[in-house]
């Protein structure tokens, strides 16, 4: 199997006694694996990232994002909507759906990959979610 070019490094964990949202960093650097990643059908839009940490529905999650050749970092709260479990039919690759937050950070990074990927969107290419 090939390397995978979304790799996500967590860069931090809940803290003792004070939950506060795990953070998650995920560099994309090809546009078909943006187009995997990303999840339209969600109302703010939403990404799925791969992990073996174990997350439920709900959970906050504070996402640092960079797509393609943008040196921008994209920092999105968000909550998982969706966690696709080790061991997934069809090979699913583990991990979350982090639905973006409904603030100007989350429709500004919605927009932009949505510009990134253009018509790619109307594909109908298997994604890591649907």
């Amino acid at each position: 199997m090939a390397d995978n070019p979304v790799t996500p490094q967590a860069s931090g964990a809940n803290g003792a006694g004070v939950a506060r949202p795990s953070v998650l960093s995920l560099p994309i650097k090809e546009k078909a694996a943006l187009y995997a990643a990303y999840m339209p059908f969600l109302q703010n839009g939403g990404i799925f990232v791969p992990t073996n940490k174990p997350y439920k529905l709900g959970d906050d999650i504070y996402l640092i994002l960079t797509l393609l050749d943008d040196p921008t970092k994209y920092p999105i709260a968000g909550k998982v909507a969706w966690v696709t479990p080790a061991g997934a039919n069809n090979n699913k690759a583990q991990g979350i759906g982090v639905h973006f937050s409904p603030d100007e950070s989350g429709q500004r990074v919605k927009q932009r990959i949505e510009e990134l990927l253009g018509a790619a969107l109307r594909s109908s290419r298997a994604t890591h979610t649907l």
